[in-house]
């Protein structure tokens, strides 16, 4: 695996790690509201907030799925982590925001891009 696919699939890991963060750890922050467009209220109310750490847990276990298929050096696990992250952006930007598929899912669009290459 090359150099700078193995520090794309990093970068997606991080990101990752890092709305796994938002959504189970500072849930109800400023924060989360400026990047998720909720209010603070709305971020505060139990069914959201659930939601919201389920989602963070699944993000969070995708990170260090993609860390260890990066660790391990397997091209394939690499490829097919930062696709379902690519399609996950895609379904977010289909049916949230159109721009979630640069925001969530640009770094894993180079970075399967340059696997090839």
């Amino acid at each position: 695996m090359s150099t700078i696919t193995t520090i794309f699939a990093v970068l997606v890991a991080l990101e990752h790690l890092f709305i796994m963060f938002l959504e189970t750890v500072a849930t109800s922050s400023e924060k989360t509201s400026k990047v998720f467009g909720i209010s603070v209220d709305q971020l505060k109310v139990m069914p959201v907030s659930t939601l919201l750490k389920n989602q963070g847990v699944y993000n969070g276990l995708l990170a260090v799925l993609l860390l260890v298929a990066v660790w391990q050096q397997d091209l394939m696990w690499t490829r097919m982590l930062l696709g379902f992250v690519i399609l996950a952006a895609l379904y977010g930007s289909l049916t949230s925001k159109p721009n979630i598929i640069l925001k969530q899912g640009g770094l894993a669009i180079i970075g399967l891009i340059c696997s090839f290459i």
